[in-house]
């Protein structure tokens, strides 16, 4: 387990977008893995067993009555990205941030863990129906939210001032 740690953290972190939530995810994964380690060992695949384990402890995490009630930030801290255009990696993390935990969950393992339907919906406890529809729904809405501004468009990741109807301002 310790060699995984920093790989457990990073996936941790891809999540929930926080560092200090990451480490306590991390640490409730890492305890519920020991506390079953018979099962683990049985597991064909112990990587998988432990991300399965992590990435549920997220959603729980997330459905908890504590992180409903407490914000800690407004807005996702803007951090350095590896991508070469830092704005288009803070604005597809910013977005990511916005999605429910159960879609960020499903792209996280769809696409940054490279996981399979059947893979993910057994990681998540679900069937292979429902990651195809939250992975779509995650998907369109991170299409909208980074669709390419236009003339007179919102800047990616922000909505448009609804205007009055029928109002009259000139």
């Amino acid at each position: 387990m310790h060699a995984r740690l920093s790989w457990l953290r990073g996936l941790a972190y891809v999540l929930c977008q926080d560092w200090q939530r990451a480490d306590d995810i991390v640490q409730a994964a890492v305890t519920r893995v020991y506390v079953r380690w018979d099962q683990a060992t049985a597991a064909d695949y112990l990587d998988g067993y432990v991300r399965a384990v992590l990435v549920r402890e997220f959603v729980k995490d997330r459905r908890s009555a504590w992180s409903r009630r407490v914000l800690l930030a407004s807005q996702t801290p803007e951090v350095a990205s590896r991508a070469q255009d830092y704005d288009a990696g803070l604005d597809l993390r910013g977005a990511l941030a916005r999605l429910p935990p159960r879609q960020r969950a499903t792209l996280m393992l769809r696409f940054y863990c490279d996981l399979s339907v059947d893979q993910t919906a057994q990681a998540l406890g679900c069937s292979p129906g429902t990651v195809k529809s939250q992975t779509a729904k995650g998907l369109r809405a991170l299409r909208r939210w980074l669709e390419p501004a236009g003339p007179g468009a919102p800047v990616a990741g922000r909505t448009r001032p609804r205007s009055r109807e029928g109002s009259d301002n000139g």
